[in-house]
């Protein structure tokens, strides 16, 4: 089942988040991104549209985006295994299966943002 909150938001402003597109665009085939959320959810539905936004934007192939909708008690697939807590939660993985980094419900920037500067910690 794939989350209605990861629809990308139209108004979203490529040309103001340059630099985050272009670090995700860098890694269009190296990185995979595992989403958990749920529609229900008021930070889901107030994050996820522009991270989807930004992900299109950066031309992110959709086999390389896993969406992963989880119920009310927040339980679905791969909640246990990638010790799922809050949502959103976005894991995002090398091709070797390894963490590279994740971001937990709210941090002090938008989740693209937040993301594109932890890949280029590790990555750059």
């Amino acid at each position: 089942m794939s989350l209605e909150t990861m629809r990308p938001t139209p108004t979203w402003d490529a040309p103001s988040y340059e630099d985050t597109v272009d670090t995700l665009a860098a890694h269009r085939d190296e990185l995979t991104y595992k989403v958990w959320g749920g529609d229900w959810c008021k930070d889901c539905r107030a994050l996820l549209p522009d991270f989807g936004a930004a992900l299109e934007a950066a031309e992110i192939p959709d086999s390389r985006i896993d969406e992963f909708a989880l119920d009310k008690d927040k339980q679905g697939p791969g909640v246990e295994e990638y010790d799922i807590e809050y949502i959103p939660t976005i894991v995002v993985e090398n091709d070797a299966g390894e963490e590279v980094t994740r971001f937990v419900e709210e941090e002090n920037l938008p989740p693209a943002v937040w993301l594109a500067d932890q890949i280029d910690a590790e990555l750059e």
